[in-house]
């Protein structure tokens, strides 16, 4: 599962290593979310096809997903790329999916957090109501839980412990050192990181955000130039239980 792709930095880099490190790994299924991957925010319908066909299986997202108007036709038609399943019940797209993987099957749950985010329905109470016709087709069950703040993403995972294989924080873009095997079988990490340029703060032009903290004037955000990583997480399953095995953290310089 590989966190945020942002901007141009994060889609060269993810370009660039994601197929090394499948085959590395060995990797059967890849998870990536994509919200930040046109410049810093939303993602475009021929930017998600290239992640796809690079070795994404499922693409997630989050709070930025709609700032791109024209992703609403895509995301209407290709139920690969998830939008959080707690947006109220009429929104475009869905946030779940199940994907045949060689003999097994797959489900991937997009949720987000409401803390300091906007107000949507509750993801708990919306993984409740879905979980059990995901566990109807399938023991393998992948969480991205879209927060700002980590308690909710830690809530998250102790609540979905033993239900699901994983779940796993998006949204800060600051890789957590917090990865584990949770008592039920769930693997856990409050936040994947991001995959984009590592000379910035949190991905932007340093430049700009130092003005903005030092002003506290309004300022374009602009992906930092230089340097950048693929973060995210391998996962062990097994295929017959859901129950995680093992979860490893990857930092890797592009």
């Amino acid at each position: 599962m590989v966190g945020d792709i942002f901007g141009e930095p994060g889609r060269a880099a993810l370009a660039k290593l994601l197929p090394r490190l499948r085959e590395e790994h060995a990797i059967d299924f890849c998870v990536v979310n994509c919200e930040n991957a046109a410049g810093g925010f939303g993602v475009t319908a021929p930017m998600a096809k290239q992640m796809l066909e690079q070795g994404a299986d499922v693409l997630t997202s989050g709070n930025h997903i709609w700032d791109k108007k024209e992703i609403v036709e895509f995301i209407t038609k290709d139920n690969l790329l998830l939008r959080p399943a707690n947006f109220p019940a009429g929104t475009p797209g869905v946030g779940h999916v199940t994907i045949k993987c060689g003999p097994h099957r797959v489900a991937v749950l997009n949720l987000m957090g409401r803390v300091f985010m906007n107000p949507l329905d509750c993801p708990f109470r919306k993984a409740d109501e879905i979980l059990p016709e995901l566990r109807r087709e399938t023991p393998i069950i992948l969480v991205d839980m879209h927060c700002e703040a980590t308690s909710e993403s830690q809530a998250m995972g102790w609540y979905l412990d033993g239900r699901v294989s994983a779940v796993v924080g998006t949204h800060r873009h600051v890789q957590t050192a917090d990865e584990r095997v949770l008592p039920g079988g769930t693997a856990y990490i409050t936040d994947l990181g991001m995959t984009g340029p590592t000379d910035g703060v949190i991905g932007v032009d340093r430049e700009a955000i130092l003005q903005r903290f030092l002003t506290q004037m309004p300022v374009r955000f602009e992906p930092a130039k230089g340097p950048a990583a693929l973060h995210g997480v391998v996962i062990a399953i097994d295929p017959e239980t859901g129950r995680a095995t093992d979860i490893r953290r990857l930092r890797v310089g592009a």
